[in-house]
């Protein structure tokens, strides 16, 4: 059993009208109504929005089933390999990488250990591209995901399966992504005409971003592209409630890219400040100094017996985390959360935090994923966001959250548009497709999870 803090015993509208300032900030927009229309009601009635898929992740080194590396082919199954290596350029992808000159020569030659080993290899390339991406880690700046596909779908099985079907064409184009962006971009490839090699290059690199992630994203998750500033909350890749977002500076504090999990939802959050504050900046010395000061901050010191100070802001409207914050731990402490600053979703350039995502309407948010998760009923949300205390609600159906950086895709419009390469990490993937294809490419990144010590972090 959960019990909150606070549960009131009032309806929503009475509670809505006790509600502070603060609370009132976040509900001023019409579309901002959150307790007539936190979610369209077909998606808050119970079994009304069916999910239709939920990918089972798998760890990595998973035990799978062994099969041969090359396997016997026969000349109709290659000849279905070239056709698809001739075509690959259709999915942003160099059919030179495959090497169909050779395939070609040893197709004419018949079957032979030569055509069987050619023709496994280039079928295993093929996989390993289309599925979890061309571009080596290397290239991928601070990239944080580890795809789940690999495990799911194994190279091997997939080639035993494909020959033993006869289906080899039909298997390779299955692993391409689902998601609609991805067929978005595909088209306009096929409309840029070869003489724009710039813009072709763009289209490549950005349908490859798909291929790292998972291709089933899940039933419902939160995605967020960082350099267009925009966060959806989306159930079957249908868009449902789009949110602006505030994300990390260039540089050190730039926000990384991951794939995490939302665990609950946290209401009244408390701030522990970091020590690059409390001592880099002399917080601690002026909260202790000026007590009426640090009241009216909602600031409380302490002073252990080796004479550090800390510091921890209380909830309430100043606090730096506003009244939510999303509870996805990972080893970046980056998460999604709300801001006292609300006036800067209002600006263009929205690169201005210390790594986690500012998230717009921030408690309509929350309170929607405590429902959807059913952490807690719409008045049980309303009554714990008001009580003006620290409440963690965890929820039961978890929701994926995938921080991404896409400088080409589907605006939450659904028109096809470039974004700012804020962060600069587009050339390293054109230099890649420029250069020779990676084999035995590594599925983890070697750079370092850092935390950023000097960001908004909580108790």
């Amino acid at each position: 059993m959960i019990i909150f803090a606070r549960i009131l015993p009032l309806p929503a509208a009475a509670v809505l009208a006790l509600a502070g300032p603060a609370f009132a900030q976040q509900r001023a927009t019409p579309e901002n109504q959150l307790f007539d229309k936190v979610l369209p009601q077909k998606v808050l009635e119970e079994d009304a929005v069916e999910v239709v898929s939920t990918p089972t992740v798998q760890p990595l080194n998973v035990q799978q089933p062994r099969y041969p590396e090359v396997q016997p082919w026969s000349v109709a199954d290659a000849q279905q390999l070239l056709a698809v290596v001739e075509g690959i350029g259709a999915e942003g992808l160099d059919p030179r990488d495959y090497r169909p000159a050779e395939l070609r020569q040893a197709i004419a030659r018949g079957p032979s250990p030569q055509l069987d080993q050619l023709a496994s290899e280039t079928f295993v390339w093929l996989v390993e591209d289309l599925r979890d991406g061309r571009t080596p880690m290397e290239a991928r700046k601070q990239w944080f995901v580890v795809d789940p596909d690999p495990d799911l779908l194994p190279t091997g099985e997939l080639l035993a399966k494909a020959l033993a079907g006869r289906n080899v064409a039909a298997t390779l184009a299955s692993l391409a992504p689902t998601h609609p962006d991805y067929a978005a971009l595909k088209a306009e490839l096929a409309r840029t005409p070869a003489s724009q090699a710039k813009q072709r290059a763009m289209i490549r690199a950005n349908m490859d971003r798909w291929r790292w992630l998972a291709r089933d994203l899940g039933g419902q998750y939160l995605i967020t592209n960082v350099p267009e500033y925009q966060l959806r909350l989306t159930v079957n890749d249908k868009i449902i409630r789009t949110y602006k977002t505030i994300v990390g500076k260039p540089g050190r504090t730039a926000t990384p890219q991951l794939a995490e999990t939302v665990e609950g939802v946290i209401f009244n959050p408390t701030w522990t400040v970091p020590q690059s504050i409390v001592k880099g900046e002399g917080l601690g010395a002026k909260v202790l100094n000026n007590p009426g000061w640090a009241r009216s901050a909602g600031y409380k010191a302490t002073k252990a017996a080796d004479g550090n100070v800390y510091v921890v802001q209380q909830p309430g409207p100043t606090n730096s985390l506003g009244m939510m914050k999303l509870d996805m731990p990972n080893p970046h402490a980056i998460f999604l959360h709300d801001t006292p600053a609300r006036n800067l979703f209002n600006t263009e350039n929205r690169a201005l935090s210390h790594g986690c995502i500012r998230t717009e309407r921030a408690l309509e948010l929350a309170m929607t994923i405590a429902i959807l998760g059913q952490g807690a009923t719409k008045d049980e949300a309303v009554a714990i966001s008001t009580s003006g205390e620290y409440t963690r609600v965890p929820v039961v159906k978890t929701m994926p959250v995938y921080i991404t950086y896409f400088t080409m895709g589907r605006d939450i419009e659904g028109n096809l548009r470039t974004f700012n390469d804020i962060y600069g990490r587009d050339a390293p993937v054109l230099a890649s497709f420029n250069a020779p294809r990676v084999g035995n490419r590594a599925r983890v990144t070697s750079e370092e999870a850092v935390e950023i010590i000097d960001d908004l972090q909580t108790s």
